[in-house]
């Protein structure tokens, strides 16, 4: 016996089903949160629309590569240089705004990582 599997997508705003090539899953990530939504044409241009003037003013990372952890440190987002998972740089200098000594140099301790970690995700 054949059997025949249907995949019907339905737009995840309003719950209404979106007809076959009147619509896309649209994947995007956020705050080192990766998303993926199903939208009718008309949303999915609508979403475009919104993120355009984020999308032209930002930087591309590359195709298919993401780093697996980022940093802020003056408002911007930098990610990890040498693929530790943090940029001790972006570390010490969040670690000296909120008061806390931290030396320059040697390794930063697992713990100040952690706490940075939290207090930027």
């Amino acid at each position: 016996m054949a059997q025949r599997m249907i995949v019907q997508l339905t737009n995840d705003l309003d719950g209404k089903p979106i007809p076959d090539d009147k619509g896309e899953t649209i994947r995007f990530s956020l705050d080192r949160t990766d998303y993926e939504i199903d939208l009718a044409d008309k949303n999915a241009k609508a979403l475009r629309d919104t993120l355009a003037k984020y999308v032209t003013a930002a930087r591309r990372t590359g195709a298919g590569t993401r780093s697996t952890s980022r940093a802020r440190a003056g408002g911007a987002t930098r990610a990890a240089p040498d693929g530790r998972g943090y940029d001790p740089k972006a570390v010490r200098a969040w670690a000296e705004s909120e008061g806390i000594q931290v030396s320059q140099r040697g390794r930063v301790s697992a713990d100040l990582v952690a706490k940075f970690q939290a207090a930027n995700t």
